[in-house]
């Protein structure tokens, strides 16, 4: 029953943000009476979406892949829900590391003489919101870089053109995780040299229709790290339409006239050693809920984000090609003696198309 709320916690991957997705099984006499999963914020969380679909849950079992909630927040506690229906007994994989909840949510459910077991499958529920834990426990979420890059390293000609490295599927990949992120992040040279639109487009994400359109109405919040507010106005990325987007620049740039403040959000940041103060930017986004943050970026940006200690993955799509010694390395990284290489564990390495995926963790 734990491995059937984690299965509809994974569905919900793509539209609960900012919430954590969560599933929920309420089972009676063995039979499963109500599933929910978390929706996007605001609605239902997957404990009510169960009790509904239900409709009488006296003495029923509730399988939780998180901790109810016990404060008010967009919607009521959800531990109470569960109290008022009559759930005799609670079973949770995994604490809420929020700290209005942190174990409140299991308390009160104890309190109300409810029987109350953790830790069910913890490890499997906490592999499916680690940038919510992340912005939980350290105040800022999970930080990926996006990198495509040949068979000798190299991520575009030396002239910029980049389009396409890598195939189909990898491009595929890459929509689904713009999907299941909060923000993408990117610097105004991809911009100009791109044109980028860094949309979830519901056709090229390979998911079922009504996952797909689910996924693609709740775009991601662009970020452009753009110190002297250099990106055209009919820049793509600044589009209606496809989401609204942050332009991070140093204060005193003068903004370029008819940019359209309606979709378009201006954010002055501190200027840091490599350009704009990369740790600030990360306090914003953290501030505004963003659990999952994807950088899609040229060498300079991902380089400089990994040097400062705020990159936590490395996705690198590997094409079976070879681009030469003139063309752009992958990361702009100053190094100058074998002991300053950067260690990297490989957490995950499988074919994606005719392209390779590796995902790697900075040591």
């Amino acid at each position: 029953m734990m491995a059937r709320a984690l299965q509809l916690a994974r569905r919900g991957q793509y539209r609960a943000m900012p919430n954590p997705h969560v599933g929920c099984v309420l089972v009676r006499d063995g039979h499963v009476i109500g599933e929910g999963i978390t929706r996007p914020a605001g609605g239902n969380h997957a404990e009510i979406e169960a009790l509904q679909m239900a409709g009488d849950a006296a003495g029923a079992v509730a399988y939780v892949t998180l901790e109810p909630c016990s404060h008010h927040g967009r919607t009521g506690p959800c531990a109470d829900a569960l109290i008022a229906a009559g759930v005799k007994r609670v079973v949770v994989a995994t604490l809420d590391p929020n700290p209005q909840v942190a174990g409140q949510g299991l308390e009160k459910l104890r309190s109300a003489g409810i029987e109350v077991d953790c830790g069910l499958l913890e490890a499997e529920a906490r592999q499916l919101i680690p940038g919510f834990i992340a912005r939980m426990t350290r105040g800022r979420g999970r930080v990926r870089a996006k990198l495509a890059m040949s068979l000798d390293g190299r991520t575009a000609m030396a002239s910029g053109q980049s389009q396409w490295i890598t195939g189909a599927a990898a491009r595929q990949d890459v929509q689904r995780l713009r999907a299941m992120s909060c923000a993408v992040v990117t610097g105004v040279g991809t911009v100009l040299a791109d044109d980028c639109a860094l949309t979830v487009r519901a056709g090229e994400l390979g998911l079922p229709p009504e996952q797909a359109e689910e996924a693609a109405a709740r775009q991601p919040l662009r970020v452009v790290l753009d110190s002297t507010l250099q990106t055209p106005i009919a820049a793509r990325v600044l589009a209606a339409g496809g989401g609204a987007t942050l332009l991070c620049h140093r204060a005193g740039a003068p903004v370029p006239a008819g940019l359209a403040r309606d979709t378009v959000e201006l954010v002055a940041l501190a200027e840091g050693e490599q350009g704009l103060d990369l740790a600030q930017l990360m306090a914003e986004l953290s501030a505004r809920q963003c659990n999952e943050i994807l950088v899609e970026s040229g060498p300079r940006l991902a380089g400089a984000l990994l040097q400062a200690g705020l990159l936590d993955e490395l996705i690198v799509y590997m094409a079976p090609a070879l681009l030469g010694d003139r063309a752009r390395p992958l990361l702009a990284l100053p190094l100058d003696d074998m002991g300053d290489k950067v260690q990297l564990h490989i957490e995950d390495v499988r074919k994606v198309g005719q392209d390779w995926r590796f995902i790697a963790r900075p040591a």
